[in-house]
C-alpha cells in the first residue's frame, strides 16, 4: 500500500501513524486514517481492514450516507432491502497540512464523489502526555458544505435498520480472543450503553483502555455507537435516528478526545484522565 504518512508521538515516544493518502479500492472509501495506535507501553489499539470489515480503517472519520453517496465503505443499507453493494463510494482526499509535527497536525480535506466536491474539512489532531502511563488524541473535525443546496447526512438507522445510527468519528480497536469490557460512569454493557449519550466510554481489553469524550456540548449529546460482541469498535452517532442537514456554507464541527491508557484504570481514574485530557 502506497501512501504518505505521519508520525505522532507522546511522552517522547511513537504512539500513532496517520496516512494521509492511502491507495485503497473504491468500495472502501478512501480516506485518511490513524493506525497503528499505540498505548505508551506499545500495546496496539486500532485494527486495520479486517477481516470481519475490510472498511474498518484504523481511527478517523467516516459517513456512510451524504446525499446518498458511501464515505463509509462496504455494502449501503437500502430500506427494505438490506446491506446492498453500490457504486456510490465517495472519498476523501488530503490536500495539504496547514500545521504538522509529532505533536498533531492541521489538515484540509476534501469530501468528493461522483466527481462533485460535496464537503470540505479542517481536521484537527492532537497528542499528548497526561500521566507515564496514559496519553490522549484530540481529534476535531470541521465538515462545509461546498454546494450551493442543504446537504442531508444520514445512516443505516435513518435508513430503515434500527440500532445502525454510526457515522461521524470510529474507532476500531483491535480484536482479542475475549471481547472487550465496556462502561461509562453510570452503566456497564454493550446493550446498556450503545445508542445513548454519555460524557465518557471506556473499552477496556486486554492490558489496555481507550476512553472517548465529547468534548463539546453538541458532541456530548450524540450518542455512542458501540460494539463489543462482534468486534471491538466505538464511534460517534451523527444521524442517530433522524438525518442532519447542514445548510449550504454551513459548517458541521464535532470534538472527540480519547484517552489511551496502559492497564484497566476504574471508574474513578477514568474520569480524572478524562478531565484532564479534555482541559489540557
Amino acid at each position: 500500500m502506497n501512501d504518505t504518512a505521519l508520525v505522532l508521538s507522546a511522552a517522547g515516544r511513537p504512539v500513532g501513524r496517520y496516512v494521509t493518502r492511502p491507495e485503497l479500492p473504491a468500495r472502501l472509501s478512501p480516506r485518511p486514517y490513524l493506525h497503528p495506535v499505540t498505548t505508551l507501553a506499545g500495546a496496539l489499539v486500532t485494527e486495520l481492514s479486517p477481516t470481519d470489515h475490510a472498511h474498518h480503517l484504523g481511527a478517523g472519520v467516516a459517513v456512510p450516507d451524504v446525499e446518498g453517496h458511501n464515505f463509509w465503505g462496504g455494502r449501503t443499507y437500502v430500506r427494505d432491502q438490506g446491506p446492498t453493494e453500490l457504486g456510490n463510494h465517495g472519498a476523501q482526499r488530503h490536500t495539504t497540512f496547514r500545521e504538522s509535527g509529532p505533536g498533531g497536525f492541521v489538515e484540509e480535506l476534501r469530501w468528493t464523489a461522483a466527481g462533485t466536491e460535496l464537503l470540505s474539512e479542517r481536521r484537527t489532531v492532537l497528542a499528548g502526555e497526561l500521566t507515564d502511563s496514559a496519553w490522549a488524541l484530540d481529534l476535531t473535525f470541521a465538515l462545509t458544505n461546498v454546494t450551493a443546496r442543504t446537504l442531508s447526512l444520514g445512516s443505516p438507522a435513518t435508513n430503515g435498520r434500527p440500532g445502525a445510527g454510526y457515522g461521524g468519528f470510529f474507532w476500531r480497536a483491535r480484536k482479542e480472543p475475549h471481547a472487550p469490557r465496556v462502561f461509562t460512569a453510570d452503566t456497564e454493557g454493550e446493550e446498556s450503553v450503545h445508542a445513548r449519550p454519555a460524557d465518557w466510554l471506556a473499552l477496556a481489553g486486554a492490558g489496555w483502555t481507550l476512553v472517548f469524550a465529547g468534548a463539546t456540548e453538541r458532541t456530548r449529546r450524540d450518542p455512542w455507537f458501540v460494539r463489543t460482541a462482534q468486534y471491538p469498535g466505538v464511534g460517534s452517532s451523527l444521524a442517530h435516528r433522524s438525518r442532519l442537514t447542514v445548510a449550504a456554507g454551513d459548517t458541521l464541527v464535532r470534538r472527540i478526545v480519547t484517552v489511551v491508557a496502559d492497564g484497566t484504570p476504574d471508574r474513578a481514574a477514568v474520569a480524572a484522565l478524562v478531565r484532564k485530557a479534555v482541559s489540557t
